[in-house]
């Protein structure tokens, strides 16, 4: 029963005339237009990184831009049995520390690469994540793009 007692308080919160209600809502807009703002930093930033096209979000929290790989990193995951944006992905999270949830896992169109990202870190943590988005991509765009030699791009063995 305390367990339940609990779940109520927090679906219910304050109401008009208790001691709290004002600063209750005065917290839960300030979240709401923080995630706003955090939702455009987000979009705003990944489309400016070429190769890259995101949505606005639209009552999630998070984006799901469509990214352009190198013809060399399709190849190279094919050669290591992986989709391609698993392979971007396992990158991300080695070379910056960010964690996305590949495309492919969610069954997209042939041809169609990219990930599923939250926005739910502090605004000055996401303009810092945009900064890395882009240099990872430059650099995956580097090692992978027309006329680069490449291996293994990370530490991981896709294929095994």
């Amino acid at each position: 029963v305390p367990g339940q007692v609990m779940c109520d308080l927090m679906v219910k919160g304050p109401q008009p005339g208790d001691v709290s209600y004002e600063s209750h809502e005065a917290e839960k807009r300030a979240i709401f237009e923080s995630l706003k703002r955090r939702a455009k930093i987000v979009e705003v930033g990944l489309n400016s990184i070429p190769g890259f096209s995101c949505q606005p979000a639209q009552g999630a929290m998070y984006v799901f831009p469509k990214v352009t790989m190198p013809e060399g990193a399709i190849k190279a995951a094919k050669e290591q049995n992986v989709a391609v944006d698993t392979m971007y992905a396992v990158s991300l999270l080695e070379h910056t520390g960010i964690c996305v949830v590949p495309a492919s896992g969610f069954g997209q169109e042939e041809g169609r690469y990219g990930f599923r990202t939250t926005f739910l870190p502090p605004e000055t943590e996401m303009e810092r994540a945009v900064g890395l988005f882009r240099k990872h991509h430059e650099e995956f765009c580097a090692r992978y793009g027309e006329g680069a030699t490449h291996e293994r791009f990370g530490a991981a063995n896709y294929g095994d």
